[in-house]
């Protein structure tokens, strides 16, 4: 039986691939750096998590619109990461080589890092996801791993509905944790155990693998069915804490509100296992005279002056006299003009609403036209560094692009629900949602 010991065990975080299903909110960021719970980043629970388990031999696996994200962790100060021995590198994609070029999938991003995974001396390596929200120490799941004599072993938790299959890879594993079978999003499935998209693999056997099966691109859907069809020692380890994969606009907003439930969903203020992030050098969260918060959180920086319900705001947002937040999550540095409306939005970075707008009104709650698997619960979404123009209404299920200037809104001053806004960043060869 291996050692369990933190030295023999290499943690890998996937951090790099592009998200569709988030609309505006990974136009210009890699969804591991985006903001969630006012202050934090999602990266920021996978790296907690590790160092809180002692694990401190880290890669983050970027390749997406990584910028932002780079950012954020830098050389991983705030997580105790920059150390001389272990300690976090960012691998990045790179030409050349035996294995240089583009990432086409998770694993395969694992398969171009084989070298660096074969240099840290590692028997064993955790595959992490970087855009789950959860608080977990890893060594139980270590620690059978290694008492099993696993080749794989994957996390896995309980889902309530038959609904939620088609996000997640559903299995079933006997008495002893031994995985029976496994299908990688079904559309839906009478099983109700999914994978949390961790691994534990033998470094040698993942290695094996994916070096003489090059056509392994992804762990749901090509590893983990692979090692079953050749009788490998895979178990199953469940996590029955809480555990969110915010990979939709409508689960993100979910997850953040969980955080202001009065009972919330995750203990954020447990100082035996604190979340660390890089945090923004701002002064204290300012509430005005005649402001109304109730039931929210806000971060530093902030300035609040009207009302807030319900609703996180990241740091540095602005609340004028006046305006009313709800039901919303406002991110980074975004200004709020005096006597707004927001009602069930998500803001992004830098944007500004301008004076009397309402945003997220009116009760037509129809799917967006063009993103309608994206916006569909009445969510508005309005993208980074935009610019709502004074007076404006803007409906439900909208999405303004990121960067949308104020002469994009056109000239009527509404937007009705379920339309489009601005020019997608990703795609500006596309006509304007108007």
């Amino acid at each position: 039986m291996k050692s369990a010991a933190s030295d023999r065990i290499l943690s890998l975080i996937m951090a790099g691939g592009a998200s569709e299903t988030l609309g505006a909110l990974t136009e210009a960021r890699a969804e591991p750096a985006l903001h969630i719970g006012g202050k934090f980043r999602l990266i920021d629970f996978p790296l907690s998590n590790l160092t809180n388990s002692e694990l401190y031999n880290i890669g983050v696996l970027t390749q997406y619109m990584p910028r932002s994200l780079n950012d954020h962790i830098g050389v991983g100060k705030p997580w105790d990461l920059d150390r001389a021995t272990g300690g976090m590198r960012l691998l990045q994609p790179y030409m050349g080589g035996m294995w240089g070029g583009w990432q086409s999938g998770n694993a395969d991003a694992v398969r171009r890092n084989l070298d660096f995974i074969r240099n840290q001396g590692a028997t064993d390596v955790l595959i992490l996801a970087g855009d789950h929200m959860y608080l977990m120490d890893y060594r139980p799941m270590l620690r059978q791993h290694m008492e099993r004599g696993s080749e794989a072993t994957v996390g896995t938790r309980h889902i309530t509905s038959p609904h939620d299959a088609f996000r997640y890879g559903m299995l079933v594993s006997d008495q002893e944790q031994r995985l029976l079978a496994f299908e990688e999003k079904p559309g839906r499935s009478r099983r109700s155990m999914s994978s949390m998209g961790i691994y534990v693999f033998d470094v040698d056997a993942l290695a094996d693998a994916l070096i003489s099966h090059p056509e392994l691109n992804d762990f749901g859907r090509d590893v983990i069915p692979w090692f079953l069809e050749r009788k490998a020692r895979i178990h199953t380890y469940e996590y029955k804490g809480y555990w969110a994969d915010v990979g939709t606009v409508q689960a993100y907003w979910e997850a953040n509100m969980g955080l202001i439930a009065d009972e919330p969903a995750l203990n954020l203020y447990n100082r035996q296992w604190v979340v660390r992030t890089r945090s923004e050098t701002q002064a204290a969260a300012r509430i005005e005279p005649n402001s109304d918060v109730s039931d929210s959180l806000v971060s530093n920086g902030c300035r609040v002056g009207g009302t807030v319900r319900h609703s996180v705001l990241s740091p540095g947002v602005v609340v004028e006299a006046g305006a009313r937040v709800t039901n919303s999550v406002v991110l980074r540095n975004v200004h709020i003009g005096a006597d707004a409306v927001v009602d069930r939005c998500i803001i992004d970075d830098n944007t500004v609403v301008g004076t009397g707008a309402l945003v997220g009104y009116g009760e037509d709650e129809a799917p967006n036209r063009q993103l309608p698997d994206v916006l569909n619960t009445g969510l508005t979404l309005i993208g980074l560094e935009s610019h709502v123009p004074p007076g404006y209404k803007i409906g439900r299920n909208v999405q303004v692009h990121s960067r949308t200037g104020a002469d994009a809104f056109p000239l009527d001053g509404e937007v009705a629900s379920g339309l489009l806004v601005g020019r997608n960043p990703r795609r500006p060869n596309e006509p304007t949602g108007m």
